[in-house]
């Protein structure tokens, strides 16, 4: 770590959490002077440009690898701290995770009443598509992560947690009028909801019923919210793909109705982490496959 002063590690950190050098000044009491210093002698250590300087600052992608640097000694001074018994502030640990919202919405908060209180632990999680939580694991911003992806992240070990599974539904008003036909063909028309710009889930499902043939209809309504989703197919808005565990109290008193028997996407997911010797991420990790283990299909 000679060759990585954390004084100037430490510093850029400030910075991108911070947002400016001015900012980043004010957190650390020195003088805006002295971070530019500190991140100009960092980016002659390394021979790389750390730090994109816009508003608010961006690390490039040489500066994510020293801001998860950072971050994870950070983490292992505030367990070495706690362990020798010096932590002394009573001040919470703070555990960053990316959770995908649909997780969010049906398994994941029960992980956080599972963890034993006396660990003092604060959580922060942050939502994010779980094609799309591995990249906040990669910048530093989190220290776990639910993900989609198998492969682990550089600095990060994985573990399986089982399959979410979703069913293509509809209300049934919304199916009486538009699903008369084959499903292969009415689907490419006909209104369908979608979660953000960047959700192509329903899509893949018509392009295998069509055999790529197609994706869903161009006429789509965006609701970013995963509760806000199932209500927004409820009201008869358009068709979605709905996880199971939503799913099904509706279709059982109703008000959705399954459109194709038997054609439901499993999603596989994992769980990320920082490889740290961390006791807070460990029990964590441990919390979060137990819930899973009893909340996903294996």
């Amino acid at each position: 770590m000679a060759d990585l002063p954390l004084d100037q590690v430490r510093t850029l950190l400030a910075v991108v959490d911070e947002g400016t050098f001015d900012a980043a000044a004010a957190a650390l009491h020195v003088t805006p002077s002295a971070i530019s210093q500190r991140v100009k002698a960092l980016e002659q250590r390394t021979g790389r440009v750390l730090l994109l300087r816009t508003k608010p600052a961006r690390p490039t992608e040489s500066g994510e690898v020293l801001v998860r640097l950072a971050r994870q000694v950070a983490r292992l001074e505030r367990d070495a701290y706690a362990e020798l018994g010096l932590s002394g502030t009573g001040e919470p640990t703070r555990v960053s995770v990316a959770v995908n919202a649909d997780s969010l919405a049906t398994w994941f908060l029960g992980v956080l009443t599972r963890v034993p209180e006396e660990l003092r632990l604060c959580f922060e999680l942050r939502r994010e598509d779980e094609d799309h939580t591995a990249a906040l694991l990669r910048e530093g911003v989190v220290m776990a992560a639910v993900t989609s992806s198998p492969d682990a992240v550089p600095g990060c070990s994985v573990r399986p947690l089982g399959r979410m599974r979703y069913v293509p539904v509809a209300a049934p008003d919304f199916a009486a009028r538009h699903l008369g036909g084959s499903l292969e063909q009415v689907l490419r028309d006909v209104p369908v909801v979608t979660f953000d710009r960047r959700d192509d889930f329903q899509d893949g499902f018509v392009r295998r019923l069509t055999r790529g043939r197609s994706g869903a209809s161009a006429l789509r309504h965006y609701v970013p919210t995963s509760e806000g989703f199932v209500d927004a197919v409820a009201a008869g808005l358009g068709w979605g793909l709905v996880p199971e565990a939503q799913a099904d109290p509706l279709l059982r008193t109703g008000r959705l109705v399954g459109l194709a028997p038997g054609r439901t996407v499993d999603v596989p997911l994992y769980w990320q982490q920082w490889k740290l010797d961390s006791p807070a991420l460990a029990q964590v990790a441990e919390t979060v496959t137990a819930t899973a283990a009893e909340a996903l299909r294996g």
